[in-house]
């Protein structure tokens, strides 16, 4: 099923629930480009996004998501893997809305935690790799994501081709 898409379609979510991995799998599947907003910034500023945080702090590091969802006006429509805390900033759902579609993995903390744990590259997880800390963490993202999500994919139990699947019916 190869189609031009019309608009980007942003995938957001709490760390480790899969946003990449669905990316590939609906950029394949639909033929479309991908983007990963993370990987544009590390490009950009020349550094990991753990050394951003250490450096800059995360307000900056946020300030440089919302230049990154400008820059992306300029690219024709693609499947956009966005960092966990994109949408923590209203301004950057507003710019999300006006170039696509958000769409929302979900995945329970336990099922994150086991994505995630082995990582080092999280910095909001930094010390605190546990699944009580990730659950008060997505708890408090919870209703920015719900807010900015124009439809809503569980993750849990599915391989990264079902979710896209699901994502291609829903949209």
């Amino acid at each position: 099923m190869t189609k031009t898409l019309k608009e980007h379609i942003f995938l957001i979510g709490f760390m480790g629930v899969g946003k990449t991995t669905t990316s590939h799998k609906l950029s394949e599947k639909l033929g479309a480009k991908e983007v990963d907003t993370d990987a544009m910034i590390v490009e950009k500023e020349g550094k990991a996004i753990s050394h951003i945080f250490e450096d800059e702090g995360e307000e900056y590091f946020r300030k440089v998501e919302t230049e990154t969802i400008e820059q992306l006006k300029q690219l024709d429509p693609a499947i956009v893997s966005c960092g966990g805390g994109m949408v923590m900033r209203e301004e950057n759902v507003e710019k999300m809305k006006a170039q696509g579609k958000i769409v929302l993995l979900t995945a329970t903390p336990e099922t994150i935690y086991e994505h995630v744990k082995d990582s080092t590259n999280r910095p909001l997880l930094n010390g605190n790799m546990n699944i009580p800390y990730i659950t008060k963490l997505m708890d408090a993202r919870a209703p920015k994501y719900q807010a900015a999500a124009d439809a809503v994919i569980p993750t849990d139990g599915c391989t990264p081709e079902q979710v896209a699947d699901k994502i291609i019916k829903e949209l």
